[in-house]
């Protein structure tokens, strides 16, 4: 499965949390629940996964951890803030390079309409 079919039913699945818990509730909630839906969906997916900085010989293990890791291939980075803004697309652009995956969901919950706060990543340095 493609990047973009993955991303696909991530939105669906994540529409469906939405439509039934609405905003307003804590980042680790949602995530829960989209964890749970894309499992139950039956695709392979990791949360609070470790993710290393590597710098030449150096392997520093420093706290970063993805949200979501969807079959190895996508990024999801759960929100639920007021508004998305440059750190929150800087985090998950670093999570991205770092893991050398292609494509990832920055995703805040926290809005009136769903697909307002679905934003689409994609890594440009690959």
């Amino acid at each position: 499965m493609t990047e973009n079919e993955l991303a696909k039913i991530v939105f669906e699945l994540g529409l469906k949390i939405h439509k039934a818990l609405g905003p307003g509730l804590l980042e680790s909630s949602y995530e829960e629940c989209l964890f749970y839906e894309i499992h139950k969906y039956g695709l392979y997916v990791e949360k609070q996964k470790s993710l290393p900085l590597i710098y030449e010989e150096v392997k520093l293990q420093i706290g970063y951890r993805i949200d979501l890791i969807l079959e190895n291939k996508l990024i999801i980075e759960v929100k639920a803030v007021d508004a998305l803004n440059d750190i929150h697309f800087a985090q998950i652009l670093t999570y991205l390079k770092l893991s050398h995956c292609k494509l990832g969901l920055l995703i805040n919950f926290n809005t009136l309409l769903f697909k307002d706060g679905v934003k689409r990543v994609i890594n440009g340095s690959l």
